[in-house]
């Protein structure tokens, strides 16, 4: 399929997980990628893949927000697609009772307030084409809870579902979507560092999935490339799960 053909896309975290794995699909589906990473070494590699424009972002730094869209524009004429979706899940953000307010306020900076920056800056752009769709990476903690808690990831995605809803009806008329991507557990390697340290903590999630198992980052790219393209013209506000099923079981098959 050529959904996003000659259409400028910007990744955040775009050197690993998620966001590789949208990179490669957006380019297979002919959009121009803009490869954002703090990671120099894997947005560089990422963006020489897909044949994109690598920028260097700290997503928590307004002017570094800023200059990323600006030279997706300048470089390509227009600011099509947003996928925001850089994050973090570090070992010190855990139950509420252990987290310290340091890690709580990383956590919030990186997944939630450079959401904040991205949309404020994609938005301008997007406005002036009269079209737009942006997509951010929240996720199924954000309307489950779980007593195995991160408590600032939590929050922090819980944050950009309810941002992503308010964002998609107030500019909804102007041709602009916004949509909150919920994914359930993904098999990144962000996903196998946290589970890897503690293996009954990977069992104690895997049994809740009525599918059996994590969700390839692949799959998850193809639902972000949906909301993307023309054939999600009709979706916008929206909550979009992609967790396998968990949000919706009650007892998982044996």
């Amino acid at each position: 399929m050529q959904r996003l053909q000659d259409r400028v896309a910007v990744i955040t975290g775009a050197g690993s997980g998620i966001g590789l794995a949208t990179a490669r699909r957006f380019a297979e589906e002919g959009a121009r990628v803009v490869c954002a990473d703090v990671d120099e070494e894997a947005g560089v590699k990422a963006a020489n893949e897909v044949g994109g424009l690598f920028v260097k972002a700290d997503v928590t730094d307004e002017d570094d927000v800023a200059r990323m869209f600006r030279t997706a524009f300048d470089t390509y004429g227009s600011v099509d697609i947003a996928f925001n979706n850089a994050g973090i899940s570090p070992p010190d953000d855990d139950s509420i009772l252990e987290t310290g307010i340091d890690a709580w306020r990383r956590v919030q900076e990186v997944n939630l307030t450079s959401v904040y920056l991205c949309c404020k800056h994609a938005i301008p752009y997007m406005q002036r084409q009269g079209k737009g769709s942006i997509i951010n990476t929240a996720s199924f903690v954000a309307v489950m809870g779980s007593a195995t808690s991160q408590i600032s990831y939590t929050a922090s995605k819980g944050g950009v579902l309810a941002m992503s809803r308010e964002l998609g009806v107030q500019f909804a008329r102007e041709g602009i979507r916004v949509n909150a991507l919920c994914p359930g557990p993904v098999n990144t390697p962000l996903l196998q560092e946290l589970f890897a340290k503690d293996p009954e903590r990977a069992q104690r999630r895997l049994v809740h999935i009525p599918v059996g198992r994590f969700a390839e980052a692949s799959e998850i790219a193809a639902a972000v490339a949906f909301l993307a393209s023309d054939d999600a013209s009709f979706i916008t506000g929206s909550e979009f799960l992609v967790d396998g099923g968990i949000s919706g079981a009650y007892v998982t098959p044996l």
